[in-house]
């Protein structure tokens, strides 16, 4: 496996920056690489990639996600077999620092972005870079997921809105 771990510090407070991150379906409005993403439970998704020439379709699950903290995932899927990290930290200024841990396994083609050492790094450093402009532009998220993952077990803590603003309450 190989590992990527990259940090970024946002102007916008924790709440605002990981509100943001969990609306998956807009990561294709500021992340290059991403060209689709489906939720299809609050703790699976599917997605659709691609760097350069290469494109591939996975679905992941949610393990763990805890509001204003983390949120850890896995492939289902053997192209890209991966897992990783985001994490979510006050800065000393009121910012967010977000930190991206990712194993890429080497086979299929994201395999091909761990045959040259530094390209799986500079790929998720420039979509943070990405992900900054685009919520420091927004000054505030446009929507949110406020619940809790458990061993991939959904749980909503606080009502939450979906990207229509229209808020959806806790269901059982």
């Amino acid at each position: 496996m190989h590992s990527v771990d990259e940090t970024i510090e946002i102007a916008v407070p924790v709440r605002t920056a990981y509100n943001q991150w969990t609306q998956f379906k807009g990561f294709p409005r500021f992340m290059t690489t991403v060209k689709r993403v489906d939720q299809i439970t609050p703790a699976l998704t599917s997605w659709t990639i691609a760097v350069g020439p290469l494109r591939g379709e996975f679905r992941a699950e949610i393990v763990e996600q805890e509001p204003d903290s983390h949120l850890v995932w896995r492939s289902l899927d053997r192209r890209p077999a991966h897992r990783g990290e985001v994490s979510f930290a006050p800065t000393a200024n009121g910012g967010t620092a977000v930190t991206v841990r990712m194993e890429i396994a080497p086979r299929g083609a994201a395999g091909l972005l761990t045959c040259v050492p530094t390209l799986a790094g500079r790929v998720v450093r420039g979509e943070l870079r990405h992900f900054k402009r685009y919520i420091e532009g927004l000054g505030a998220e446009s929507g949110a997921w406020r619940g809790t993952v458990r061993n991939g077990r959904p749980r909503r803590t606080e009502p939450e809105r979906q990207e229509s603003g229209v808020p959806c309450w806790p269901v059982g």
